[in-house]
């Protein structure tokens, strides 16, 4: 595990995926439980999305922020 490339999980970007896609919120519950607005919910969202992906598909280990 040393030796793989990290990709960096923030903590908003973690309870962005749990809301929606963990508790199945939609995106405006979600927003308001996050306290922001839908559009910077769904930045943070698709960003998280995006760094899943990418440790995903390159083999690279995925760290939460502490």
């Amino acid at each position: 595990m040393s030796q793989l490339e990290e990709v960096l999980l923030s903590k908003e970007e973690l309870e962005a995926v749990k809301l929606k896609d963990f508790d199945g919120l939609d995106q405006m519950a979600a927003a308001k439980k996050m306290k922001t607005s839908q559009s910077t919910f769904q930045r943070i969202l698709s960003s998280a999305r995006n760094k899943i992906a990418q440790a995903i598909i390159n083999g690279d280990a995925l760290r939460i922020e502490e």
